[in-house]
């Protein structure tokens, strides 16, 4: 059965994605797919209330596989107008944006959770990095010169990021808990270089047109799955002999399901773990 993709959703520009793209796209999103039902189990086998950078891990590949889902069915493109090497329109593929926009901050949120940076600095590098991603899809948008503009802003809030990973977060106070240190200096290393070449891969397709379509998903599926599932499978591995307190994650708000049901049992409400219990009364 072949695939039949582009002749159900034909490509809406002159210079689109072929079958041959569309079946390197299937394959990219049954590996983002795959990784999802493991990052699942691996989950369910951890203890309640330790399970925050796995769930972390599950939303970002969830969104990565519906991502890649729709680019594969040929879903989630625009033609805009080319500006260089030759004419007619390209696609502008929004929906990788959209994914972008959404697992781009909580990568960088999984990373920087390990470290003992502020809360004010953790927002501020995860806005620049949301920022990072609309300068990326309004440059992609837009076909004049203005769009190496919006290239430029995006740079440097990409060099803001470099900064915070390989600079400040390394020289903050981190946990005396083993390991941790060097599973944060693994992960922020392997994740900055991956990011050096998000920009070339930009300039080469929706900025300069230098490559086609079906080489920009080659390019940005391998990027994508090098820092989504090899970057999330691999910080993890590191991540799993450290103690959990150590994170200083103190919520309490996990759901506990046996608590509940022995006071259902017992016909008593449900009690909100926030509240304090009333006192007994004193009899005399």
């Amino acid at each position: 059965m072949g695939n039949h993709a582009l002749d159900l959703n034909p490509p809406n520009a002159n210079y689109h994605l072929t079958t041959h793209g569309s079946d390197w796209l299937w394959a990219a999103f049954s590996v983002f797919a795959t990784s999802l039902l493991v990052m699942i189990v691996l989950d369910f086998m951890r203890p309640r209330g330790t399970r925050l950078f796995h769930q972390l891990a599950i939303i970002i590949l969830a969104t990565a596989s519906i991502s890649y889902f729709s680019m594969a069915s040929d879903l989630g493109a625009t033609p805009i107008p080319v500006e260089f090497r030759g004419t007619g329109t390209r696609q502008i593929w929004y929906v990788r944006y959209i994914q972008w926009f959404i697992t781009f901050p909580l990568l960088l949120l999984e990373l920087l959770l390990s470290t003992g940076l502020s809360l004010s600095d953790i927002m501020t590098t995860l806005f620049m990095s949301i920022f990072l991603v609309i300068c990326g899809l309004v440059g992609a948008l837009v076909h004049s010169d203005y769009k190496w503009g919006y290239y430029v802003f995006g740079c440097a809030a990409l060099f803001y990021i470099w900064f915070v990973l390989l600079w400040h977060a390394p020289r903050a106070s981190f946990a005396e808990a083993t390991g941790l240190r060097a599973a944060y200096l693994t992960g922020a290393g392997y994740l900055s270089f991956m990011l050096i070449t998000y920009p070339i891969a930009w300039a080469c397709a929706e900025g300069g047109n230098v490559i086609s379509v079906t080489s920009e998903m080659i390019w940005y599926g391998i990027l994508d799955i090098l820092a989504g599932p090899g970057f999330l499978f691999l910080f993890l591995f590191q991540l799993r002999n450290v103690d959990y307190a150590a994170f200083g994650l103190h919520s309490g708000k996990y759901t506990d399901y046996g608590r509940s049901a022995v006071r259902a049992e017992k016909g008593l409400p449900a009690q909100n773990p926030s509240v304090a219990p009333a006192p007994e009364p004193i009899t005399q």
